[in-house]
């Protein structure tokens, strides 16, 4: 098969979609991987260090896209990138379709199959592919937070673990999933006063095992997470539906209780997020403020820590991206029922529920369009 692997154009993007280490695990089964020009060159992978791999160094985008049959990314594609997929090819990257309906009508024209790392499960029911980014998401969550809180950020001056005589920040984290866990490692290892707000009585009793004493866990209902989210300094937004849109849990009537200059940090701002404030920003522009509380929602989080995310990342694709060089789209996708899930699109179809519930339009089960 021949792979394509183009440089990241979304804003403040410096990672790739495959290290020169993947590259040479393709080459060495057979198969001919072009990347472009520089695509490394944000995380100090040279195109030298391509080369030596067994890649051939392309010098545009469009060239690319125009040879390949599967492109590898890191984000969803940008407009300019849906208008140069073709019927038949394969995207393997995050896609992130629920709250992006202008994407999804240009990845079902472009007749390509693209499937969504964010939707890939394992045996456990987890999600293998999101996890890497999850778990630099979540622990990235506490260090922007801290950040947003010093006076000069606009937050209310306050350090998260305190000092001796001075009582230490409350940070509050919606969602015990993997975000959620991780944020919580770093909430609680800097010595914050942690509560962990979830739906899963049994996700609670792990985590109560788990941090002990450190932490306060509490059962999600409305009034709970009303009561905690408007006693916290911060708040951390880790929920996640599998590919559907990030329920809206907090809302601007509860941040309008909150004291002024405190952070909310919305991890699930890639899935329309989780607060009703939230807008998605950018690493050159993270916050803003409303009803005096700073907002990061950060779209792309591991974007800024991008060398740690992207070997992350491959150390996870890499075994299903030699799985559909190896046996074909189709064939990997009717072997493994867990890559199958990660099937979104498909030559002109749906083939996710729940993002056509959402967006109210025509689904088709994976099996069905891979059997015809």
């Amino acid at each position: 098969m021949l792979l394509g692997v183009p440089k990241e154009i979304k804003n403040q993007e410096n990672r790739v979609g495959m290290t020169p280490g993947s590259v040479q695990e393709l080459t060495s089964a057979g198969h001919k991987v072009l990347v472009q020009r520089d695509a490394g060159m944000g995380i100090n992978l040279s195109n030298e260090d391509y080369l030596r791999a067994g890649a051939t160094i392309i010098d545009s985008a469009e060239e690319i896209f125009a040879k390949a049959d599967m492109i590898v990314k890191v984000k969803e594609p940008q407009p300019q990138e849906c208008k140069m997929l073709r019927p038949g090819q394969i995207l393997f990257t995050y896609l992130h379709l629920a709250p992006d309906p202008s994407q999804t009508e240009a990845l079902l024209a472009s007749g390509c199959i693209a499937i969504a790392y964010e939707t890939v499960t394992d045996l456990n029911g987890g999600l293998p592919l999101l996890a890497p980014m999850s778990e630099v998401a979540g622990r990235m969550s506490i260090q922007a937070g801290a950040h947003c809180l010093e006076k000069t950020s606009g937050g209310s001056g306050i350090l998260l673990g305190g000092v001796p005589g001075v009582e230490a920040a409350h940070v509050v984290v919606i969602g015990g999933g993997v975000v959620g866990t991780n944020a919580l490692r770093m909430a609680t290892g800097i010595e914050s006063r942690v509560t962990v707000i979830d739906r899963s009585l049994h996700r609670l009793k792990e985590l109560d095992s788990e941090f002990g004493a450190k932490l306060n866990t509490v059962y999600a209902t409305r009034e709970s997470i009303e009561r905690y989210v408007t006693q916290a300094d911060l708040v951390i937004g880790a929920v996640l539906v599998p590919g559907a849109a990030a329920p809206r849990l907090v809302t601007r009537s509860m941040l309008a209780m909150m004291r002024p200059g405190s952070v909310v940090v919305d991890v699930a701002i890639d899935q329309g997020g989780c607060f009703e404030t939230s807008r998605a920003t950018t690493h050159a522009e993270p916050t803003f403020v409303e009803e005096g509380i700073v907002h990061y929602c950060v779209a792309n989080m591991p974007g800024a820590v991008p060398r740690t995310a992207t070997f992350a990342l491959n150390n996870a694709t890499l075994p299903f991206i030699l799985a559909l060089a190896n046996k074909g789209y189709r064939r990997a996708l009717l072997d493994d029922v867990h890559l199958r899930h990660g099937l979104n699109v498909y030559r002109g179809h749906l083939t996710i529920h729940a993002v056509a519930e959402g967006m109210g339009l025509p689904y088709v089960a994976a099996e069905t369009v891979l059997s015809s």
